[in-house]
């Protein structure tokens, strides 16, 4: 079995339940979705977003990572209306070739935040 390594930082949300921040395998980073607790119930989509990127970055950061490493994201919201601003603030990360991506609307999303993003990396 390959070698699994557990990637954590406090610079992001702890897990809320029984998983990791983030699993490296084989040159593959498997990050879990990261939401924005502190600024979801805001009503601003965009900074609700903007955290969430940043918990991202935090996570690339302490697998010695960044988002030129991302090849495939995976968006979750809860009103596509949103798409727009969120698409806004995620492209902003991202200033040459973006990952592939898909973005789903959802019912709902954990502790009812707006957004949910996962990313995989390559080393």
């Amino acid at each position: 079995m390959p070698t699994k390594k557990i990637i954590f930082t406090p610079d992001a949300p702890a897990p809320i339940g029984p998983y990791n921040q983030a699993v490296l395998v084989n040159g593959t980073l498997y990050v879990s979705g990261q939401i924005a607790l502190d600024v979801a119930s805001s009503g601003d989509i965009q900074a609700e977003t903007r955290k969430v990127m940043e918990n991202l970055s935090a996570i690339l950061k302490a697998a010695e990572l960044s988002f030129e490493n991302v090849v495939k994201a995976t968006i979750f919201v809860k009103d596509l209306n949103n798409f727009g601003a969120i698409n806004e603030v995620y492209g902003s990360f991202f200033t040459t070739d973006p990952p592939a991506r898909e973005t789903v609307e959802v019912a709902r999303l954990p502790k009812d935040v707006n957004v949910e993003i996962s990313v995989i990396a390559v080393v």
